[in-house]
């Protein structure tokens, strides 16, 4: 059977939408966390900070594991973390005593998933056989803003029509886009990933250059 790498390619232009969706959504309920937990403005924003910095580490250590792990398998688990996240965002908050804690565990979840996605979806790519990629990449690429796009309209859609209360119903159903395309990415095929040479030793390179300490 031939390999149906345009399916591959699908899948991979999905899961920028699922990484707009996990960096996107919580944002819109910061003044209704605010309002429902009584968080100050600075638990608030730590979420986006702890957001970016769940993602950058994860691109960093993606170096130690990911060649062993397999591509196929880290988009995967990429998918499985974004989906436990936003199913638990409308549990924990209200099952934990500190509400607080009850929003930072999802989004330490969503926040790796997101960061697997950064360093996986990319190369895989590139790397499949598929005419054009410098198309197929700037296709790529566009598909987080159709998603960014998609989020905040369609989300505020449905807070209009029910009430931006039932927020908790929202987030399971957005949780429905990872696990439907993790079906899909199970039937795709994995191209071999060209793997980049220097690893840990380019990081370490690169933590010694002035201009991107700065």
């Amino acid at each position: 059977m031939k390999n149906n790498y345009g399916l591959t390619v699908r899948v991979c232009f999905v899961t920028f939408v699922v990484q707009a969706l996990v960096i996107n959504f919580a944002p819109l309920l910061f003044v209704t966390f605010r309002r429902e937990f009584g968080l100050p403005m600075s638990q608030v924003t730590a979420l986006i900070t702890l957001n970016f910095g769940i993602q950058l580490v994860t691109d960093i250590s993606s170096v130690f594991f990911l060649h062993r792990l397999g591509y196929k398998k880290a988009m995967f688990l990429a998918h499985v973390f974004c989906a436990a996240g936003l199913l638990l965002l409308p549990v924990l908050p209200f099952a934990l005593e500190n509400s607080f804690a009850g929003l930072i565990v999802p989004t330490l979840l969503y926040g790796i998933g997101s960061g697997l996605i950064e360093v996986l979806v990319s190369p895989i790519v590139e790397s499949c056989p598929t005419g054009s990629h410098e198309a197929a990449m700037s296709l790529l690429h566009s598909f987080y803003s159709w998603g960014y796009a998609a989020v905040v309209l369609l989300s505020t859609a449905f807070f209009a029509v029910f009430g931006i209360h039932r927020w908790r119903v929202l987030s399971v159903v957005w949780a429905a886009v990872p696990l439907v395309n993790m079906i899909f990415l199970a039937r795709a095929p994995m191209p071999p990933v060209i793997r980049v040479e220097g690893g840990v030793s380019g990081i370490g390179r690169l933590f010694k250059t002035p201009a991107f300490l700065l």
